[in-house]
């Protein structure tokens, strides 16, 4: 640009004779130019002419940063795992990410949040205005799954209230980003015979995008961790890529297990090392209301006092026939997995002389319990103190302190906070608990994710509900892919 400035009702006016632009400045903007502490040329021109070009410039830069960046929002966000996810596949494609908005009530995850993204999360999304939150690009949600009231009237948006996800289904309605990434539990497929996936999928639809849906499991994408989940990603006025044909990958649960971590030596261990080499423990469940093979009985180990090859004969029996069906009619109650059978009962398909003392001292060590049959009263069982008490068996897979060993040759199953702390590990001398960096790896958090600071109940809680992150990242780029050829 060039040309001159000339005085005019107190205002400087710059003309280009090529292109006709006037840029009128008033007596501080033209001492700004002139006192511009950068190099720029002596003519006033020449100068207005190399500040519009610098600016020209960095607003092209800021404009190309922009456009590799996507922003998103990050709802039920837990330990945050959607979002490592999602992140890991925006710089896959060589996209910025950057997070607007957080949202949990969980306190220990508000923590473990916290501690490794530096940002508060606490936000009840029930409550939030939809207008406080920023704009964004795409929604991340492992929303909880909830029955739908009307459920199988009009099968849309407005069969969702009362949900956690109809608060996910306003957002998209009011904001309408490009799309979404939606994880749930593998039984959202069947939950209400269908309807509850079919109202959501009906209602993503309705709010304008095409979706894709598809149940992976963990232990495909390199996890040594058997983990099935239902995802869901949209995109909106385009058609999204599907959920098929993913690259798979493979690990077993020696590939996480840290063996420089001593066994656990308790009394329970003890007895359960008499009876069992190491070796012959891998895939066993160590309970009492099952039999079979892969299961081991507090009276195979003796944790309850010594008992003799007839009173294992009959607790293997009674294991059997405390589910058969006949009893219940027999009883006078509904049936139920697991009845009280009186010794009359037992007599008939267990015959000793001794059988009454033999059912006593299983009484008295614990392994059976004499108790009254339960009546099926709402959802509750209830003891009818109006039967005639029998024998049942004491105690189920979480009565012990361990309730299951690994294999380290295998994956591990589904781990889920009720449970996870009673999943042991074998190692050089013996077994033990998986660490709490053992879960993390066994969903895929990166090495500088820990825990630690909270409380191992705590810990091993919101591991049991967090999302495999490898998987997000694969149907994340499924999402991304889709975004870039509209770009």
């Amino acid at each position: 640009m060039h040309g001159g400035y000339r005085t005019g009702s107190g205002r400087k006016t710059l003309s280009n004779k090529k292109n006709p632009v006037t840029i009128y400045l008033d007596d501080s903007e033209k001492e700004m130019v002139e006192n511009s502490p950068l190099p720029l040329s002596t003519n006033f021109s020449q100068k207005c002419r190399e500040l519009i070009w610098i600016g020209l410039n960095q607003l092209t830069k800021e404009l190309n940063q922009n456009s590799n960046e996507i922003k998103y929002i990050d709802l039920f966000c837990g330990l945050g795992g959607i979002r490592l996810g999602f992140e890991q596949a925006l710089r896959e494609k060589g996209l910025v990410g950057k997070c607007v908005f957080s949202s949990d009530i969980k306190p220990a995850a508000l923590k473990a949040y916290k501690n490794y993204f530096n940002e508060d999360a606490k936000c009840d999304i029930t409550k939030v205005q939809i207008s406080n939150i920023p704009n964004f690009d795409f929604l991340l949600a492992g929303f909880p799954c909830q029955a739908f009231s009307q459920a199988g009237l009009g099968m849309g948006f407005q069969d969702t209230r009362g949900t956690l996800f109809f608060d996910v289904a306003k957002i998209l309605m009011e904001k309408k980003p490009l799309g979404f990434v939606l994880e749930n539990v593998e039984g959202l497929v069947n939950h209400d015979k269908g309807k509850t996936f079919k109202v959501i999928v009906n209602t993503l639809e309705e709010l304008g995008y095409s979706v894709a849906t598809k149940v992976l499991n963990g232990k495909d994408f390199g996890l040594a961790q058997s983990r099935n989940r239902i995802y869901f990603i949209g995109y909106r006025g385009k058609k999204v890529k599907d959920l098929e044909n993913f690259t798979q990958t493979h690990s077993v649960l020696k590939d996480i297990i840290d063996y420089n971590i001593p066994a656990k030596h308790t009394f329970f261990t003890k007895k359960l090392l008499e009876h069992y080499k190491v070796e012959e423990l891998y895939g066993k469940a160590i309970k009492d209301k099952r039999g079979g093979d892969n299961n081991i009985h507090s009276w195979d180990i003796g944790i309850k006092g010594e008992i003799t090859q007839e009173q294992r004969g009959l607790l293997e029996i009674l294991l059997r026939q405390r589910r058969n069906k006949k009893w219940a009619d027999l009883i006078g109650i509904k049936w139920m997995d697991g009845m009280p059978l009186t010794e009359e009962m037992i007599s008939s398909f267990y015959s000793h002389e001794n059988l009454h003392e033999m059912l006593i001292d299983l009484v008295d060590k614990g392994y059976l319990v004499y108790e009254y049959p339960k009546q099926l009263i709402g959802n509750r069982r209830v003891p009818d103190t109006t039967l005639k008490k029998g024998y049942n068996i004491v105690t189920g897979k979480l009565s012990f302190e361990f309730s299951k060993v690994l294999s380290p040759d295998d994956v591990s199953p589904t781990l889920v906070a009720t449970d996870v702390q009673k999943l042991a590990v074998p190692v050089r001398d013996g077994i033990r608990t998986l660490t709490i960096d053992e879960g993390l790896k066994l969903f895929g958090y990166p090495e500088d994710y820990h825990l630690d600071f909270l409380k191992k109940s705590e810990a091993f809680d919101v591991l049991g509900n967090t999302v495999c992150v490898p998987v997000i990242k694969a149907v994340s780029e499924r999402l991304l892919d889709t975004y870039l050829e509209e770009k």
